[in-house]
């Protein structure tokens, strides 16, 4: 991405009609809701919309064009060009020339997943050429994105979702955007009254991650046999021990961020990067904990790691041993 532009640049729920409307970034869950959402917008203006699709990989010269020229009866147009980081060479050139004069009644929509293919296009759009606007849907990497992602999936439909409910849901699919968008339509559409823990349970109870987690909370607490039985129960329901590993790590790592760190929840939250959930949760579970068992969980885990992935004969032996270990430092 360009460093500095000459248009607005807004997430994917600020997206407005424009002459041009480019839709950058790798998140495919994100960039598909700004364009549905700015679809039901031209549609909510006007009944009337004439929506057409091209890729611009697989481009016939003039296609562009032929789609945005005036309609016998004026009806306005939304034009959405998917690949463009596959562009043609005629869809580049061609989309050059269109944005010198956009047609008034059109709005051209550019899907961009990422890539070199297409910058002297996208630069020219940064750079003001069409009038248009940028929307960037990058991936949601840190947990405190996904959990804000879910938390507004829920209050844009008036549903409400206790805040252990809201954890154990993006827990069970912190990994993949669209299975967590996916389950929150779920939970909002198939429950009436207020969402819980146990309705979470009832739906997802199975996920791996919702049992790695369950696994992880009781090891740091001290709790070995809870942890123990509870990963066995995991492992014969046919989890991976490599999430179940990575539950683990996020725990510790977000644990060896706060120790020693003073500030209010919402301050931390910003510095470090999490929501304020997890500052609070973390620090509860840093209770008994010091730096030297710290530094003995990460020792372990960066063993169990390598181990799960290949390095060791015996993932579940290892699997066993970390729970042993960091349940040990969680009753010092």
């Amino acid at each position: 991405m360009a460093a500095k532009t000459a248009i607005p640049q807004l997430s994917w729920g600020e997206v407005r009609p424009a002459p041009v409307v480019l839709v950058s970034g790798t998140e495919t869950v994100l960039a598909d809701r700004a364009i549905r959402a700015l679809r039901d917008q031209l549609k909510a203006a006007d009944p009337s919309l004439e929506v057409s699709d091209l890729d611009a990989g697989d481009y016939a010269p003039g296609e562009l064009v032929t789609l945005a020229s005036p309609s016998l009866f004026g009806e306005p147009r939304l034009i959405r060009a998917s690949n463009v980081e596959k562009s043609s060479d005629a869809f580049i050139v061609e989309t050059l020339e269109y944005l010198a004069a956009p047609d008034d009644s059109t709005v051209l929509v550019l899907r961009h997943g990422g890539g070199v293919r297409g910058k002297k296009l996208l630069d020219e759009i940064r750079a003001g050429r069409g009038g248009g606007i940028e929307v960037v849907c990058a991936e949601l990497k840190r947990d405190s994105d996904k959990f804000d992602f879910a938390r507004d999936e829920f209050r844009r439909a008036g549903k409400r979702i206790t805040p252990p409910a809201l954890r154990a849901v993006v827990s069970a699919f912190a990994d993949d955007l669209a299975e967590l968008a996916s389950a929150c339509q779920q939970l909002i559409s198939d429950s009436s009254a207020e969402i819980d823990e146990k309705v979470v349970d009832s739906y997802y109870g199975g996920r791996v991650e919702v049992n790695s987690f369950a696994v992880a909370d009781a090891a740091i607490a001290g709790r070995y046999g809870e942890a123990l039985v509870t990963l066995r129960h995991a492992l014969a329901s046919g989890a991976d021990p490599v999430p179940m590993v990575a539950a683990f790590a996020s725990k510790v790592r977000t644990m060896a961020k706060l120790k020693g760190s003073r500030g209010a929840d919402g301050q931390l939250a910003s510095k470090f990067g999490l929501s304020p959930w997890q500052v609070k949760r973390a620090r509860e579970e840093l209770q008994g904990w010091d730096e030297q068992g710290l530094v003995a969980a990460i020792q372990a885990l960066a063993a169990a790691d390598a181990e799960v992935k290949g390095g060791g004969r015996d993932p579940v032996f290892a699997l066993e041993r970390l729970v042993r270990i960091v349940s040990a430092k969680g009753r010092d």
